[in-house]
C-alpha cells in the first residue's frame, strides 16, 4: 500500500514538473501565513509545555524538553515564515523549508504537489486548543479509496483558510464543467456521425432502385424500336411482292 501511494505521489509530481518545464503556470490564489505567526507559535508552545510537564512527572525527560523550548520556538518561526501555499489552474502546491531539530546541521525542504482532479474536498479544522490560540488548519482530502485519511495533506497556521478553500472549490468546479462540456461535445459528434451513416445507408437503396428502373425502361425502348424495324421490313417485302405481281400479269 505504501509503495503504491509513493508511486502515485511521484507520478503526480512528475506530471507537474513536466508541465512547469514546458510552461510556467499562473498562480490563481496564494495563501497567507504571516498574520497567524504569533498564534501558531503560541499554540505549538502550549502543546510543547503540556507534553513536557507530563513527561517531567513520569520520567523526568520533560526537563530536557523545557530547556529545548527556545530552540523549538526558533524552528517554528523559521518554519511558518518559509511556507508557501498557492493554487494554480491544475494543482495545489505547498512548499516549506524548516531547520532540523538542531539548526546548526542544516534545513529540510518539502514540496508537495496535489493535482486538482484528485482533490475531493478542503476541510477547515479547529480543535479546542487551536480555537483558544486562534489557529486554523486545513486538510486536503483525496478522491477515491486508494489512500487512507492519514495520507491527506494537513497544513496548520493558515490565515485565510476559508478563502483558500473557496478558491480551490471554484477552480475544481470550473475544471469539472470543462470536462463535462468536452464529454458532451464528444457524445454529440458520435451521434452526428451515426445519423449521417444511417442517412447514407437509406439513400443508397433508393439510388439502386432508381438505377434498376432506368435500366428496365431502356430495355423496353430498345425492344419497341426492334419491333418497329421488323414491321417496316415486312411492309417493304409486301410492296416488292405486289410490284412483281403487277409486272407478271400484263405479260400473261
Amino acid at each position: 500500500m505504501e509503495s503504491n501511494d509513493g508511486e502515485i505521489d511521484r507520478l503526480e509530481r512528475g506530471l507537474l514538473v513536466e508541465h512547469e518545464e514546458s510552461e510556467e503556470e499562473p498562480v490563481i490564489y496564494t495563501a497567507s501565513f504571516e498574520e497567524r505567526e504569533e498564534n501558531f507559535v503560541k499554540y505549538q508552545t502550549v502543546r510543547w509545555v503540556l507534553y513536557s510537564l507530563l513527561l517531567l512527572l513520569a520520567w523526568g525527560i520533560g526537563l530536557i524538553m523545557l530547556i529545548y523550548l527556545p530552540i523549538r520556538r526558533y524552528i517554528l518561526r523559521k518554519d511558518i515564515r518559509s511556507r508557501k501555499l498557492y493554487l494554480t489552474p491544475n494543482a495545489i502546491v505547498y512548499k516549506v523549508t524548516r531547520p532540523v531539530p538542531f539548526p546548526c546541521f542544516g534545513e529540510l525542504k518539502k514540496e508537495k504537489y496535489v493535482l486538482l482532479p484528485s482533490v475531493a474536498d478542503i476541510a477547515v479544522e479547529q480543535g479546542y486548543l487551536q480555537s483558544l490560540c486562534g489557529v486554523y488548519s486545513i486538510r486536503i482530502e483525496n478522491v477515491g479509496v486508494r489512500r487512507s485519511p492519514s495520507d491527506d495533506l494537513q497544513i496548520q497556521g493558515i490565515a485565510d483558510a476559508l478563502d483558500f478553500r473557496k478558491a480551490v472549490l471554484k477552480q475544481l468546479s470550473n475544471l469539472r464543467s470543462k470536462e463535462f462540456s468536452r464529454q458532451a461535445s464528444a457524445v454529440d459528434d458520435t451521434s452526428n456521425l451515426q445519423t449521417g451513416h444511417s442517412c447514407t445507408t437509406s439513400i443508397s437503396p433508393s439510388r439502386s432502385t432508381r438505377h434498376d428502373s432506368l435500366s428496365h425502361s431502356g430495355d423496353a425502348a430498345v425492344l419497341q424500336k426492334l419491333e418497329e424495324v421488323g414491321s417496316s421490313v415486312k411492309r417493304v417485302q409486301n410492296l416488292i411482292e405486289e410490284h412483281h405481281l403487277q409486272i407478271s400479269e400484263p405479260a400473261a
